[in-house]
């Protein structure tokens, strides 16, 4: 996995949004990302937004955790903004602020398990290997 420190401006985001925890992840009866992702994708979302940035360009964000990689967190998966007028009511807004970021690339993999594959190997990184502590 490349790892490579980026900085980025403010960048805003509309999709869809789930409340879990990695414990429920593990569990296909309790997982909820996959399902929120494939319905982002059958019921295509994306074309819901307004003022899409890249059209086509799907982000996904893990936010406002509670602790650490065992506790709740936030999901979310939508597309980069120009602005947030107007915003559907099935729909949410993300905003990330202008920061310093570590940036991790994976080989292409299938998924999920590229994506579990990269958080194992972040988890296991040091302060010093991430340059600093997780925000």
């Amino acid at each position: 996995m490349k790892k490579e420190l980026i900085s980025k401006p403010e960048i805003k985001l509309i999709g869809l949004t789930v409340r879990t925890n990695n414990k429920n992840e593990m569990n296909p009866q309790t997982a909820k990302i996959g399902e929120l992702a494939m319905r982002f994708w059958t019921q295509n979302i994306a074309a819901e937004i307004k003022n899409r940035k890249n059209p086509g360009v799907t982000l996904s964000v893990y936010t406002a955790y509670d602790s650490n990689e065992h506790g709740d967190y936030t999901y979310f998966i939508g597309e980069e903004v120009d602005s947030f007028d107007p915003v559907s009511t099935d729909l949410h807004t993300l905003t990330i602020p202008a920061a310093n970021y570590q940036k991790f690339t994976t080989a292409a993999g299938k998924m999920p398990e590229v994506v579990i594959d990269a958080w194992q190997q972040i988890w296991k990184m040091s302060p010093a290997d991430l340059g600093g502590t997780r925000a």
